[in-house]
């Protein structure tokens, strides 16, 4: 049976949680309902925006059984596997395969720096442990352990990994991978490339934080670059890099999180010691997505 193929938009999600350290299912379900709604192609829960290195296990299986029930099967659900030990995330592949994900966004957390041997003995174990796609994820602004282009290129002749999403927002590194793998891996840009220099170089779509809060948006965009409807897509595309500068200003969860509190998603703050944004800080956010809702207007 062939593997299910994954393109488009794919927004991270983030992760309510109340005071007393649970999921917010009603807020999380209704985020969900509305991004499907929006177009979006698939989801992707514990994602770095969905804060999955401040979650604790029972937080994160939640927060993935959530999603897939309020999802219904209507678009895949990627799910994000990160640990600092490989037993530790072949038993989240297991556990979430079980509660119905459609493929699993590997994510390597290291403590201490790992040879390249052990860093790839990683992912496979990973990719191992499902029957699953497999999307390998690389950020080598925040991972102590890199997959460089030659480790990438390794791992792309596993039968079940089949995608990179690259947040290096280095965009020769990314054409380095490409040269590298040719067809054998599909190519998802992060909020920190430009998305629409990715798909023109060949890419499938995008897994990132923004698209929760301009889905409308990033579905357009995307629909534009495969209509190859370059010029009108690049219109669209330069204001919403706004987005990505107030990310390189603040903190990431805590702009999702705002901006998403300011559109009517009660999700809470960024879990501590994250600091929410200050009421400065979210006036500009709002002034942000007026700017974002008058791009679909106009």
């Amino acid at each position: 049976m062939p593997l299910q193929t994954f393109s488009g938009v794919f927004p991270y999600l983030v992760s309510p949680i109340d005071d007393q350290g649970r999921v917010m299912e009603t807020v999380l379900g209704s985020l969900v309902e509305h991004l499907i709604n929006c177009g979006v192609h698939g989801l992707t829960p514990l994602g770095s925006t969905g804060e999955f290195a401040y979650l604790n296990d029972q937080q994160r299986e939640r927060v993935i059984a959530v999603t897939v029930e309020a999802c219904r099967g209507r678009v895949p659900v990627v799910a994000g596997v990160a640990a600092t030990t490989t037993v530790a995330a072949r038993e989240q592949v297991r556990r979430y395969e079980q509660l119905g994900v459609d493929g699993i966004l590997a994510i390597l957390e290291a403590y201490f720096p790992l040879p390249d041997d052990a860093i790839v003995r990683y992912f496979k174990t990973i990719a191992d442990s499902t029957s699953l796609p497999v999307v390998l994820y690389t950020n080598p602004n925040f991972q102590r352990c890199d997959l460089t282009p030659p480790l990438i290129e390794q791992l792309a002749v596993v039968d079940n990994i089949l995608y990179l999403k690259d947040a290096s927002s280095n965009t020769g590194r990314l054409l380095s991978i490409m040269n590298r793998v040719g067809d054998r891996l599909k190519i998802f840009s992060a909020s920190a490339h430009i998305p629409l220099c990715v798909m023109l170089l060949g890419g499938v779509g995008w897994m990132a934080g923004p698209a929760c809060i301009i889905p409308r948006q990033s579905v357009r965009l995307y629909e534009l670059s495969q209509q190859q409807r370059w010029q009108e897509a690049l219109e669209l595309q330069k204001p919403l890099w706004r987005i990505n500068q107030l990310f390189a200003r603040y903190n990431l969860a805590a702009c999702i999180k705002g901006a998403l509190e300011i559109q009517g998603f009660p999700v809470g703050a960024p879990l501590p010691p994250q600091p929410a944004l200050t009421d400065e800080q979210r006036h500009e956010v709002a002034l942000v997505l007026d700017e974002m809702e008058q791009l679909m207007k106009d």
